[in-house]
């Protein structure tokens, strides 16, 4: 049994939370459920001295000293939340029973906690409320830091506790910071940051850390220069507060199956019994597309500070977005997505729709292309429109050097380059390489032949050189603003992909059944970034992806220009 006082929901924030889930009142996963039960057992064994002292004491000092630092609750009282306050508690109550520091005391159980929380859910507030905690009513003398994958985004923390500090001590009467650290002037704390910049110049004697978005990371580089830095402190405290993310195999990956391999109770070793885990996991992908009221599972703030109407929206978005949806279910519900993952379903831009050029005689146009030397396909595109129609018209052509038509190992990957050839959809150039100037041909025999008429035309720097000089030759310069240049990164073209997906899934790209761009929308694979932005990148080297890239580009001439464009065609804005 345990030893001392009794504990119940009356007297245990931790006990209270775990009471309130039992009864169905808050919605968690089953991974922090078990957790909780763990811990729950933990309280009545003589193992544990269960004494809360110093958990209140620092949520004593957030909800009365610290103020908030983003709107709409700036500069207002922390009121923390049933989660917030069984976390805390959890992190500092346990001591172990069987181990005394000289003086005679417990050490505290936990040196590491992992809290998994989906975006939005007051992780970055909450985070440096504790580390404030630490700072003004922890340990004398002891060094703290922000550690990240990278000094930008350690800043972000750093700056945020700094921010925090400011707002419950604005003259900085009892601390001040400086460009090394923040330092409080009575007990000689200090807080640091620490990346991969500066992790062998700072932070070598670290007592708290806090390891924000680790899902960044690909190694565990940062993560052990801090386990090092604590090798000789009693009671060090190690936090890694994080969402999901898009890197696989990387660090957070091997933390989170360390993390349930504790809950489960398939690792009980020494390492194990001195590590939280708290983790806001939904139970199913299924749950979150089928039953609203799962969300909180992932968000355990949501409709208190996280909004029921914004995930409503993001959801909606999901539904109809491969890249929304791969980001929605990373960032807002926890879900681990892959980094690459197949773009489009073949229902999705399978349809048979065709035209003739000969119905846009005269017409203006826009291009693009995707241009390449010897491994890849060249790629050129027009997309014409006409006036009252918001369907995109695409015509292509397709470049390949003859030495890859004959000895390719795309044929594996469902290239039919020589069928394609007959069929008029790819060029042949002679040699090893493609000439790219015949790309530049190709655009100006369209104008001789059907009177069309480009307007624009949009090229990445990469092997343009030649391209760019042909296309001079025949009147289309860069200083006049004809040539444009796309850079192929998902900043520049991940609002032309998604834009381009939409307009997919309702029909509205003709694109003349090329079936040379439904192998390369087949082999396209989407990869999205920690800011939401998507890039169509490719899964294996012999799935050629030219085709899907070249629309991208072209769609974000059309976004960049649409208002302009659809005035020359006369069409409605």
């Amino acid at each position: 049994m345990s030893r001392g006082k009794i504990w119940t929901p009356d007297n245990s924030y931790l006990l209270e939370y775990h009471a309130r889930i039992e009864t169905g009142e808050i919605v968690v996963g089953r991974e922090l459920w078990q957790e909780l039960c763990n811990l729950k057992e933990d309280i009545l064994t003589d193992a544990y001295i269960y004494d809360i002292q110093d958990a209140l004491l620092r949520m004593d000092f957030m909800e009365n000293c610290v103020r908030l630092t983003k709107s709409p609750f700036y500069n207002k009282p922390m009121i923390l939340m049933l989660w917030q306050k069984a976390f805390t508690e959890a992190m500092h109550s346990f001591k172990i029973a069987r181990a005394l520091k000289d003086d005679h005391k417990t050490i505290d159980r936990f040196k590491k906690a992992l809290l998994l929380i989906a975006r939005k859910n007051t992780k970055s507030e909450f985070c440096s409320a504790l580390g404030n905690a630490e700072f003004i009513v922890g340990m004398d003398g002891a060094d703290i830091v922000c550690s990240s994958n990278d000094d930008a985004q350690s800043s972000i923390v750093y700056d945020a506790m700094d921010t925090m500090r400011q707002l419950y001590d604005p003259n900085d009467i009892d601390t001040k910071r400086n460009q090394r650290f923040i330092l409080n002037k009575a007990s000689n704390t200090k807080i640091f940051k620490l990346s991969d910049r500066t992790r062998n110049k700072e932070g070598r004697n670290i007592d708290v850390a806090f390891l924000d978005e680790s899902h960044e990371m690909t190694d565990n580089i940062i993560a052990k220069s801090v386990e090092q830095s604590q090798s000789l402190k009693d009671e060090p405290l190690f936090i890694n507060l994080t969402t999901e993310g898009f890197v696989v195999d990387g660090y957070l990956d091997e933390e989170l199956k360390r993390a349930r391999a504790i809950i489960s109770g398939e690792d009980d070793g020494i390492a194990a019994e001195r590590t939280l885990p708290w983790l806001y996991s939904q139970d199913s992908e299924q749950e979150v597309w089928q039953n609203r009221a799962s969300w909180v599972k992932s968000n355990p703030s949501l409709g208190i500070v996280k909004k029921w109407g914004y995930l409503d929206e993001q959801i909606d978005l999901a539904r109809n977005s491969k890249s929304d949806r791969i980001f929605v279910l990373c960032k807002d519900f926890n879900i681990k997505q892959n980094s690459a993952q197949s773009w489009l379903n073949l229902e999705d831009y399978d349809y048979k729709a065709v035209h003739n050029l000969e119905e846009f005689r005269g017409c203006i146009a826009l291009g693009a292309v995707d241009l390449s030397e010897t491994t890849d396909l060249t790629c050129a595109k027009v997309l014409l429109m006409r006036p009252e129609d918001n369907t995109k018209y695409i015509h292509t052509m397709y470049f390949i050097p003859e030495s890859k038509l004959e000895d390719s190992d795309d044929r594996n990957a469902g290239a039919k380059y020589s069928e394609w050839v007959r069929s008029g959809l790819i060029t042949v150039t002679e040699g090893n390489d493609i000439d790219l100037s015949r790309v530049a041909d190709w655009f100006y025999s369209l104008y001789k032949e059907y009177g069309i008429k480009l307007w624009k035309c949009g090229y990445d720097q990469k092997f343009a050189k030649d391209f760019l000089n042909r296309m001079e030759f025949y009147g289309w310069s860069r200083g006049s603003g004809e040539m444009v240049m796309i850079l192929q990164n998902a900043q520049t073209l991940s609002n032309a992909i998604k834009l381009l997906e939409a307009d997919l899934l309702h029909q509205l790209v003709n694109y003349n059944d090329n079936e040379v761009d439904k192998w390369c929308l087949k082999n396209a694979c989407l990869k999205v970034n920690d800011l939401g932005q998507c890039l169509i990148i490719k899964s294996e080297p012999s799935k050629r992806i030219d085709g899907a890239v070249c629309k991208a580009i072209l769609y974000e001439i059309y976004r960049q220009n649409r208002t302009e464009y659809k005035q020359m065609i006369g069409g409605v804005n």
